[in-house]
């Protein structure tokens, strides 16, 4: 299949990259930045316009330019028949998404979210083990994102980035959404949410920095999440409070630890000393293309980015007006 990635930030180049390095696809490369050092691959083929590339027509598309122009970008790539692959978070706004789902269904196309922890082993493990009412119900959950914000792209400077930037879509709510997305991925739907966001380091951003959320699940578990940008040793942890035991997750190290109540003990579940995360990023985009071979629903369609994009949109609003936001029940 002939494939257009749009967009050549750090996430249209991985993709690239594990593109060219695991398949046989040809890959039409779009994008207007100059000064970059492209790939030479014979495989890749670089045109400064979406309609330049649309005239090769691919059959699919990977949506990896800013976060303010993923639905507008869907729509020019689904009208022109492309099943879609598209970064998270779907869109900073609900504007015109009626309008790409419209279209999407009428050409019947596989859509799949860029939400890579899906496919981390110990994310997978822990729903399972979830599933499975291995740690009981689930009362608590402490979700915890921290990193430095100029160490994401040593070779880019971070106030260019869509990151730190309000207009493009930025922000550590929209921009770290991906906790968010595994806990409405585990625990079901959010029903409410309650947030604080804040701008409290120096850095020169003009988004929030800060995130401390609450949510509250329709199985009645409550979450916190915490989102920061400035944090210069990073920290990617959840930790799940049962009826059965503690199970926690260090993400950045590979590692799950159970405290089992009955048994009195904690034991190592999960520790992937070889991990390598950039396997999550191959795996979600092979799940993408079985697919459209097999003409699937993708494990994370448009429909679950569209709630997890409303989760995240209510938690700008809490911020906003200081009080609780109810989110509406998915249909």
């Amino acid at each position: 299949m002939k494939g257009i990635i749009v967009g050549f930030g750090s996430i249209g180049k991985r993709h690239c990259k594990n593109i060219i390095n695991n398949s046989k696809n040809e890959v039409l490369l779009c994008t207007n930045q100059k000064g970059l050092k492209l790939t030479k691959s014979p495989k890749v083929t670089h045109l400064s316009s979406l309609e330049k590339c649309l005239e090769y027509k691919p059959e699919i598309a990977f949506i990896c330019d800013v976060t303010s122009e993923h639905v507008n970008t869907s729509i020019k790539l689904a009208k022109n028949n492309c099943h879609l692959f598209i970064e998270k978070p779907l869109s900073n706004s609900l504007h015109n998404i009626k309008k790409l789902v419209s279209i999407i269904e009428k050409k019947k196309l596989i859509t799949f979210m860029g939400f890579n922890l899906r496919f981390h082993p110990c994310v997978k493990k822990i729903r399972q083990m979830i599933l499975d009412n291995e740690i009981g119900d689930v009362l608590y959950v402490e979700v915890e994102n921290g990193s430095y914000l100029p160490d994401w792209h040593k070779q880019e400077d971070y106030r260019t980035s869509y990151a730190g930037k309000k207009d493009l879509g930025g922000g550590v709510v929209l921009t770290l959404l991906h906790e968010i997305d595994y806990l409405y991925w585990i625990l079901g739907d959010v029903i409410s949410v309650n947030a604080t966001t804040a701008k409290l380091s120096n850095l020169d951003i003009d988004t929030e920095d800060f995130a401390s959320i609450l949510l509250k699940f329709q199985n009645k578990t409550i979450a916190h999440v915490q989102l920061n940008y400035f944090q210069k040793i990073p920290t990617k942890t959840c930790k799940f409070v049962g009826t059965k035991g503690i199970l926690f997750c260090d993400i950045n190290k590979n590692i799950i630890e159970f405290n089992n109540y009955k048994k009195k003990r904690s034991m190592t579940i999960t520790n992937l000393k070889k991990y390598n995360i950039n396997s999550s990023y191959v795996d979600e985009i092979s799940h993408f293309m079985k697919c459209i071979k097999n003409k699937k629903k993708s494990l994370n369609d448009i429909y679950q980015g569209i709630i997890t994009l409303k989760i995240a949109l209510a938690i700008l609003k809490s911020s906003k007006t200081n009080k609780l936001v109810q989110i509406e029940k998915h249909s």
